[in-house]
């Protein structure tokens, strides 16, 4: 018994000194093809040098990242399933699921760094004729207009952007769900739906392509990769909501596995081919200490709670 007792105290510590031996599973909460698994990717790819092992990047989609991120915090906490930490799962759907929510994003991980915050893109399909907010707004107005928006899913940031957007503009709009980014996209381009709200990487090459049309983005100030586009806040809309990505690990993760996903990470996101490449993305790198994710989970649990209340955002 003593033996057995001693083992389970020294494994830890004996797996914290080799770590990793093994490929390392990352964990993508959304489905391919959106704004997130770029971003886990090129992490991954720098992650895989660094640590002397692969890095593989498991997309799955669906539930709002809920369904995903569950299966993060149930696996074993030993250094080999990491996380994309996505607003939806990590902080959105605390409040929209309540008690239903299979996880405590504060109690079930531990937190590495924060990674980058993106704004949400409001796009039209070309034959929507609005070039601005105040004409799709003006657009939106006319009872024949019928117009839908897409979103990666209920509980989304696009889903509290979209909800924000119709209150405060005052107009109707019927909201189309999808399990991800990339089929959201796939059924805009398709004119499944006229509009669109999605984070800058999954629309700057089909904007210059003349694919779409940007009307405006979320936030504070005007994401650099999109200079001419104005905000919503801008446009007189009070709307300031944005995406962000961070990385965590099942809770009880061995300390010193934590620093060392912590030093390779921050190592990464602060090398010039990595942080060139999202800022190209409009995902500038923001890396954090551990406690410092930890604290900005609180406080954007708190927020979106706040935020689904004035947007009456349900899930459909």
């Amino acid at each position: 018994m003593l033996c057995t007792a001693l083992l389970t105290i020294l494994t830890p510590a004996a797996s914290a000194e080799t770590y990793p031996v093994r490929p390392i599973r990352f964990i993508n909460p959304t489905a391919p093809g959106g704004t997130a698994e770029p971003i886990a990717r090129v992490i991954a790819l720098k992650l895989s040098e660094s640590l002397g092992q692969s890095v593989v990047v498991d997309s799955r989609g669906g539930a709002g990242g809920t369904v995903a991120t569950a299966m993060a915090a149930n696996a074993l906490p030993d250094g080999y399933t990491l996380l994309l930490g996505v607003v939806s799962p990590m902080a959105i759907n605390v409040s929209l699921y309540g008690a239903k929510l299979p996880y405590d994003p504060l109690r079930d991980f531990a937190p590495i760094t924060l990674i980058t915050r993106v704004p949400q893109v409001l796009s039209v399909r070309p034959a929507v004729p609005a070039t601005t907010i105040k004409q799709l707004i003006a657009l939106a107005k006319d009872p024949n207009a019928k117009l839908n928006y897409g979103s990666a899913g209920s509980g989304t940031t696009g889903h509290l952007v979209g909800e924000l957007f119709k209150k405060r503009a005052g107009i109707q709009l019927t909201h189309v769900p999808f399990k991800g980014s990339g089929p959201a996209l796939s059924a805009f381009l398709s004119g499944d739906v006229a509009i669109m709200y999605s984070g800058p990487p999954a629309v700057l090459a089909l904007a210059q392509a003349g694919r779409l049309h940007v009307l405006a983005t979320s936030g504070v100030t005007r994401t650099p990769v999109l200079p001419d586009v104005p905000t919503f806040i801008e446009s007189g809309l009070p709307i300031d909501v944005t995406s962000w990505y961070c990385l965590v690990v099942p809770a009880r993760t061995p300390q010193a596995i934590v620093t060392r996903l912590h030093a390779a990470t921050v190592a990464a996101l602060n090398s010039p081919p990595v942080a060139d490449t999202l800022l190209k993305m409009g995902a500038p790198p923001e890396p954090s200490s551990p406690e410092e994710l930890r604290n900005f989970l609180r406080l954007e649990i708190r927020k979106f709670a706040e935020v689904v209340a004035i947007a009456g955002a349900q899930i459909d």
